[in-house]
This record gives C-alpha cells, sequence and structure tokens, in this order.
C-alpha cells in the first residue's frame, strides 16, 4: 500500500486491521560523481520499498524523504542541502503527525550515510520530550541504512571486490540503473578507483574529491547486479517487518 496513492479512509481502514507500522524511504538529492543521478540516495530506498510492497499488501510506503543533510557536496551543482538542526525539526514533524495518527512503529529506509547523525538526533530529540514530560512513549523509530539489510553488503562485496568506495558506489548506481535504464549514464573517469578521504565543507570536500567520488569505481555499475540487490534488500525488508510487527523491536 503507496500512502500516497491510497485515500484517508484507506489509511484508516489499514491501522484499523492492526498493522501500524509505515516506511518512510529517506535519502537525499545530491551529485553522485560523473555517472550517479542527483537522485541515487532517495532513489535506492524508494526502489527497495516499492518492490517489498508489491510482494506484501500488509506494507504500507510513506512519501520519500528526498532532501537531507548534503552540505558537503554543495559546491556541485544539483545538490540540495538541509541544516542538521532544520531537518531535525522537519523529522520531528512528520514523526509527530504519523504518531497523532496511531502509528506506533516509523521505519526509516535510509540511503545516505550524512543522514545518519541527524536522523538518530532527531530520534533522541522525541524521546527527550517524553523522559522530560515523565511519560512512557509507546512511538517505536527504526533507523535502517538499505545496505545494511541482511545479506546486502555481502553481496556488493561480491559484485564490486576493488573499487567500491564509500560514495558515487558502483552498488547504489546499479539499483538506479535497474529500476531506471533509461537514465543510464557514461562518463571517463580518472584515476578509475577514486581516492579516499574526509567530509568536511564543501569546499574542502570538492578540492580532494574534483569528481565527486570517493574511493569508488562507478563504472563497474551493472543493472543486473542492480536487480540483484533490490530483489535481496526487498526480501531483508520484508523480514525486518515482519519481526517488528510480531514485537520484535531490537533488530539486529
Amino acid at each position: 500500500m503507496i500512502l500516497s496513492f491510497s485515500t484517508c479512509v484507506e489509511v484508516e481502514a489499514h491501522l484499523r486491521s492492526g498493522s501500524r507500522t509505515i516506511v518512510i524511504p529517506i535519502g537525499s538529492t545530491e551529485q553522485h560523481g560523473p555517472t550517479g543521478l542527483l537522485g541515487t540516495d532517495w532513489m535506492c530506498p524508494e526502489i527497495i520499498a516499492a518492490r517489498a510492497e508489491t510482494q506484501s499488501n500488509q506494507v504500507l510506503i510513506g512519501p520519500t524523504f528526498n532532501v537531507g543533510m548534503a552540505q558537503h557536496h554543495l559546491a556541485f551543482p544539483g545538490t540540495i542541502s538541509l541544516r542538521p538542526s532544520t531537518m531535525m525539526l522537519v523529522l520531528k514533524d512528520w514523526i509527530s503527525s504519523f504518531c497523532a495518527q496511531g502509528f506506533q512503529t516509523i521505519y526509516f529506509l535510509n540511503g545516505h550515510g550524512g543522514n545518519i547523525p541527524t536522523i538518530e538526533a532527531a530520534f533522541s530529540e522525541f524521546y527527550a520530550e517524553a523522559s522530560y514530560e515523565k511519560r512512557r512513549s509507546s512511538l517505536i523509530l527504526i533507523l535502517r541504512n538499505w545496505w545494511q539489510l541482511a545479506g546486502v553488503e555481502e553481496l556488493a562485496r561480491r559484485q564490486f571486490p576493488h573499487g567500491h568506495g564509500s560514495h558515487a558506489e558502483p552498488s547504489e548506481i546499479s539499483v538506479t540503473q535497474a529500476a531506471y535504464p533509461a537514465s543510464i549514464k557514461t562518463a571517463h573517469c580518472h584515476p578509475p578507483i577514486a581516492p579516499s578521504g574526509p567530509v568536511r565543507d564543501a569546499l574542502d570536500f570538492k578540492a580532494r574529491h574534483p569528481d565527486g567520488r570517493m574511493g569508488s569505481d562507478p563504472l563497474q555499475a551493472d543493472p543486473r547486479h542492480g536487480e540483484d540487490l533490490i530483489a535481496l534488500a526487498a526480501q531483508g525488508l520484508l523480514a525486518e517487518l515482519a519481526a517488528l510487527e510480531a514485537g520484535h523491536d531490537q533488530l539486529g
């Protein structure tokens, strides 16, 4: 079930059925090197969540949170970023909206590593309010990076044993290529495997990584690998959602 393509009556019926979990794909709109789409980080979790939804009528997928914390990419045209403080406030309002309607578990399926500290801080702020008000929150907030779903990292290492890197990776680009074959891009990358380095401000990032890649060779991307990653990640997502519905809120 896709929230945006449902009516309020249908969502109310879904909640009455006993399923009170919603999946929010969350990512970023940022540069991904010479061949990666700007939407890669929100597209990957959205693609995986959509695949899972086709395999289970119990899964509810919310709207994609498609602009994240990407200030270090702002020297590259097309990047959009929220400040961490802004993103935390927006997340709080999304969470509060779902909580007020009766959702009990909000599962954020993340596609951008730069979002992690901000999402975790937003969770902490939400729970802190309950603590200071001396009440117990019934809400379960989950953050899961799509590449951490069962078996996905291992598969990506087998597919790309050299030059996987940490940004503009062939695995994430393969996922978008599988879903959007008409948008596959080509380019020349030199050196084939980009150097790695720290992440600080935007101008420092571009000086260290002039073509946007970090330790990666995205030209290895292949839509066939992407399809395998999507299928495995969707399977892992469904398994975790089933565990949550069964009352197991400690995911490995």
